[in-house]
């Protein structure tokens, strides 16, 4: 055991690399599995319907460390084992996808029904009519949550350590052995989590007020078809 020295903090700042790598990561792929889990959640043909739900309801209702853990030691059992980082990030591209897609499903819902039977007036197909008008619209009001949840998910890339990350929760675990100073160890790591959560929380905010100045009194987004 010795005293608390800079070279520490200096430790503990390079792993936030690592931090930042697993929320980045897992961001990216978890919001091209949400795209995809959104659509099948409006899809016409029930099945796929069912399929995505199912898929929420399995990854929203169980831990995000026990799917970790299913994951790192899954992957094992059958034959194509994964190392700790690269079963970190995919466990939670799952995790952010089930999410966003639930996300983005209930934004795309929030646009009014009469701005497709506008766009079908004007003889616009499904697709057109989805991503020139439907889903430009539910953008804007699936961004303070997609922000609220990239907070969550930033967070959350603490349970990495379980299966062997050594991100920022995990280095202060790791220099805490070492020195046995929790107070002023975890407690640096505690700011460094809130130094990159407190941006997202103010863009959110400025996000929404945006967000409500982009509609007016009835409710309709002044962009939508039937204003234009």
């Amino acid at each position: 055991m010795r005293q608390l020295a800079f070279s520490d903090f200096v430790i503990l700042f390079n792993s936030i690399g690592i931090t930042l790598a697993l929320a980045a990561f897992g961001l990216i792929f978890g919001a091209l599995l949400g795209a995809v889990i959104a659509m099948l959640r409006i899809a016409k043909f029930r099945v796929l319907r069912w399929l995505a739900m199912g898929y929420i309801r399995i990854f929203q209702g169980t831990p995000l460390m026990l799917q970790l853990f299913l994951i790192f030691f899954g992957t094992a059992f059958l034959g194509f084992p994964l190392d700790a980082f690269p079963s970190a990030i995919l466990g939670f591209a799952l995790y952010a996808g089930a999410f966003l897609g639930d996300i983005w499903r209930g934004a795309i819902e929030t646009v009014p029904k009469g701005q497709t039977e506008a766009a079908r007036a004007l003889a616009m197909r499904y697709w057109p009519t989805m991503f020139k008008v439907i889903v430009p619209q539910a953008v804007r009001v699936s961004i303070p949550p997609t922000v609220g949840f990239v907070m969550v998910l930033l967070k959350s890339t603490s349970v990495a350590a379980l299966v062997g990350v050594t991100e920022l929760t995990q280095t202060g675990q790791h220099l805490n052995n070492v020195i046995y100073n929790p107070f002023a160890i975890f407690g640096a790591v505690a700011l460094v989590y809130f130094a990159m959560c407190f941006p997202l929380t103010v863009l959110s905010r400025y996000l929404e007020r945006r967000l409500v100045q982009q509609f007016n009194g009835s409710g309709i987004p002044r962009t939508s078809l039937l204003t234009d």
